[in-house]
């Protein structure tokens, strides 16, 4: 069997060093991991990391907080966690401890998450710059306040809180946009559990099926391929229910002759797959629904074309615009001079969404897409969605009744390479002729 890829210990060493190396001398730099969340008595959400940092220790258990003190002589990496537990252990599974988690890890130094307001402010004491991303956790921000206001009412001489506080993200975020190697192998992991779940729904589909048991399948595909969870919510819009762009109810019986936008992606440790793609209920796009479709493929392919180093993040959205824009107006549904339409935003009554987003270990990943107020350029190691889509609402006066209820959006994710660009969703299929023969396997 395949051994499932993973992040390695030097590269999340090699993380924590860049950063490091980006921060002020005499600072230091505190990440709070998640927390468990009720979700009513006695029962949890399911837990996932905080994707800062998951990124930069790779720590999967809940009440951690990372510290990162460069030039300590005691140690520069240092994480609070829980303490070993037997009767926690009995009911909730194992705990790792600090000082196995400093093991396991490849950390400095590790003390027990009760502890740290003991320990957290005389770290933070003198230092001349505090990074933290104020905001996220609203919680731990007053911790945070507190410590500060501690240190400063305290009357030991020489005591001084922070002289500046600084926003973590602004480094952080950036080394996230480049995707390792390892990190790429990681996607097409996901990408490729999210492959299994969308094929297998292909070969499911029927009218008379509930979305939601198109949700089952899609699910099935995804745990199957060791893919534990979804990157978001799955959208499965069966007839107008696909013109509803975060549609997640899932719950309308799917009628013959409809299309099914199908929006879902598998999440692998932590890393996101987001894929798009829209499906005749019966097997058999109609006419009218092959006009449509056709025009969104031919502008994910133009968009697509566009992701190359070099070239910038809106170009695109731009070539996509162009193209739905030209079909919009082959199908009656805009009357006008293409370029005078785009300027004017018309197409927009029927594409209002920008053709793509950062991905990575969040589903919309951090990054800038401008600097300086220009778009910014594509380089190796980004990884984008393109999914530009039409919608044509069933409530939209003035539309051909032949066009009215379908929706359309075809997306999939995009990595940056020096040569051009790589489409790792690419094995799951999108011509009108390739969803139509996976889907005619079922009945085979």
């Amino acid at each position: 069997m395949k051994a499932s890829p993973t992040i390695s210990l030097k590269e999340f060493s090699r993380r924590r060093q860049e950063l490091m190396a980006m921060m002020e001398a005499d600072s230091i730099a505190i990440l709070p991991g998640a927390k468990r969340v009720a979700r009513n008595r006695d029962i949890d959400y399911p837990f996932r990391q905080d994707s800062d940092f998951h990124y930069l220790c790779g720590f999967a258990e809940p009440d951690a907080v990372l510290v990162l003190v460069p030039g300590r002589s005691h140690g520069e990496i240092i994480l609070f966690c829980r303490e070993r537990d037997s009767e926690q252990e009995r009911w909730h599974g194992a705990i790792t401890g600090p000082e196995r988690a400093v093991q396991l890890l490849g950390l400095d130094d590790g003390f027990p998450i009760n502890d740290i307001d003991d320990i957290l402010p005389g770290l933070i004491e003198g230092k001349a710059r505090l990074y933290y991303g104020m905001g996220a956790h609203v919680e731990f921000d007053a911790q945070i306040i507190d410590w500060a206001n501690l240190i400063s009412t305290n009357q030991q001489s020489g005591s001084r809180p922070p002289g500046e506080f600084a926003h973590l993200g602004q480094h952080m975020h950036e080394l996230r946009l480049f995707k390792s190697a390892q990190e790429i192998q990681m996607m097409r992991q996901a990408a490729s559990a999210t492959a299994d779940g969308h094929l297998r729904l292909m070969r499911e589909m029927a009218p008379g099926l509930r979305e939601y048991q198109l949700e089952a399948e899609l699910a099935y595909g995804f745990i199957r391929a060791g893919a534990r969870s979804t990157a978001y919510p799955s959208i499965i819009g069966a007839g107008d229910n696909a013109n509803i762009l975060h549609y997640i109810e899932n719950n309308d019986t799917i009628k013959s002759g409809d299309l099914v936008l199908v929006d879902a992606g598998a999440e692998y440790e932590c890393y996101a797959a987001d894929v798009t793609r829209t499906l005749p209920a019966n097997g058999r796009f109609s006419p009218a629904q092959v006009e449509v479709y056709n025009i969104v493929l031919a502008a994910q392919l133009a968009a697509i074309d566009e992701v190359k180093p070099g070239n910038h993040w809106n170009q695109p959205h731009e070539a996509a615009v162009r193209v739905l824009t030209r079909g919009l107006v082959e199908l009656g549904l805009l009357v006008g001079v293409v370029d005078e339409l785009i300027l004017s935003g018309a197409y927009k009554k029927f594409y209002m969404h920008r053709t793509g987003h950062w991905l990575g270990l969040d589903v919309h990943d951090v990054g800038e897409y401008q600097i300086d107020g220009q778009w910014r350029v594509f380089e190796p190691g980004m990884v984008t969605t393109i999914e530009p889509g039409l919608y044509i609402a069933a409530s939209l006066d003035g539309v051909p009744a032949r066009y009215r209820g379908i929706g359309v959006r075809i997306e999939d994710d995009v990595l940056v390479t020096r040569q051009g660009h790589e489409v790792l969703t690419l094995m799951i299929p999108k011509t009108v002729a390739d969803v139509e023969r996976v889907m005619a396997e079922r009945a085979a």
